[in-house]
This record gives C-alpha cells, structure tokens and sequence, in this order.
C-alpha cells in the first residue's frame, strides 16, 4: 500500500499553516511553523507569483495531506463527488469526512488521523459488530463504531477516555468515551465540516 513517508511538519511548512499532522505537537512550542513559518528548502523565503494554477493545486494538496489521501485515491473520490447529486466540493468533503480514520479522529479516540489510520489498521475497530480494518472504509447514517471488547485496555484508548470533552466532536456524530462507541447520526454538512478549505478551488482545478 503506497503511503506518504517523509515528514509531516514539512507539509504544514509547504502550505504556510498548520494542518494538525502531528497531534499534541501542533499544539505545543515545538511545532516547527512556529519557528519557521515559511515553505522548506533553499528558496522557501523567496516570493512565489501566486497564479490561479498554483491557488488551486496548493489547496488540493492542502486538502489530500489533512486527510492523509494520496493523489489517486484523491482523484477517485473527486469523481465519485462528481456524480453525486449537489455541489461537488461540499460532496468531496462528505466523502473524506465519513471515512472511518477520519471518525475515529473526530470522535477523539486518536491524536491525529494518522494515529487513527494505525488503530484501524491494527484491527483495534468495529463496525456495527465487524472488525474493520480498512482506514478508508466509509460510514453510513445509524452505524456504531467501537473498540474492540479486547483493545479497550490499551494505552491509546485509556488515553482517549481521561481526556474526554477537551475536543469538540461534530454535530453529526456521537462519542461515548466510556463505553469507547461512536454513534453516526447523519451526514455531515458543509456548515459543520471546520476543514479550512476552500473546496470550490479544487473543483476548478479538476474541471480543467
């Protein structure tokens, strides 16, 4: 499975804003944008002619390194989106919102939606009683997603549970930190997606 190995912090540089890659440490001092907060490399500080090209592919990069997508899975969703009924973008975002990684994110059971993806890869969740362990897996309204009855001891889910209520979980979902249970209400909508992307500029990109 092809995935992205190089360092996280240089993708929040290269976008000039933070996309909470790294969890607490985004939070924290040592957060390398704080430092320095100008794109990597010899010619990071030099001005860039900021094109309409060059707005909409950094917001598509934007878009794909904060959901951890790489570039064909990105392009299958964007024409998945594409087919749907309603606005393309708000459909896009639907679609990497509702994949289970980014859930058990949102829930507040991981630190970041790599440290999601690694959970659902080792086989820690289920859903609706099935273990699942396919991080693009996509949940659907009235779905329960768990921890597993024998994970539920492990350092990351202990963790999950003392820090309960310190993030804010979307309208659209349900977390029950004591029982480790994730409650899918419905679809999320735009207007409660806080994704800081301008998804019509995407959409521009790929109707070239």
């Amino acid at each position: 499975m092809a995935r992205y190995t190089g360092a996280d912090c240089k993708r929040c540089r290269r976008e000039k804003q933070k996309l909470f890659l790294k969890g607490s440490k985004c939070e924290s001092a040592k957060c390398p944008i704080e430092i320095r907060p100008y794109p990597p490399g010899e010619h990071g500080r030099g001005r860039t002619k900021d094109s309409e090209y060059l707005l909409q592919l950094r917001e598509k990069q934007k878009c794909s390194r904060i959901y951890g997508v790489l570039e064909k899975q990105f392009v299958n969703y964007y024409k998945e989106a594409n087919q749907k009924t309603g606005k393309t973008g708000e459909n896009l975002l639907r679609i990497l919102e509702t994949r289970l990684d980014n859930v058990v994110y949102r829930a507040g059971f991981a630190k970041s939606r790599d440290h999601a993806r690694q959970l659902v890869r080792h086989g820690h969740i289920t859903v609706n009683g099935r273990k699942t362990d396919i991080p693009s897996a996509r949940v659907a309204v009235n779905d329960i997603v768990e921890v597993r009855q024998g994970s539920r001891n492990l350092t990351p889910f202990a963790v999950a549970q003392a820090e309960a209520g310190e993030r804010t979980v979307p309208a659209w979902l349900e977390a029950i930190p004591s029982n480790l249970r994730i409650l899918v209400h419905s679809m999320p909508e735009r207007q409660v997606i806080d994704t800081q992307v301008q998804e019509q500029l995407i959409v521009e990109l790929y109707s070239k």
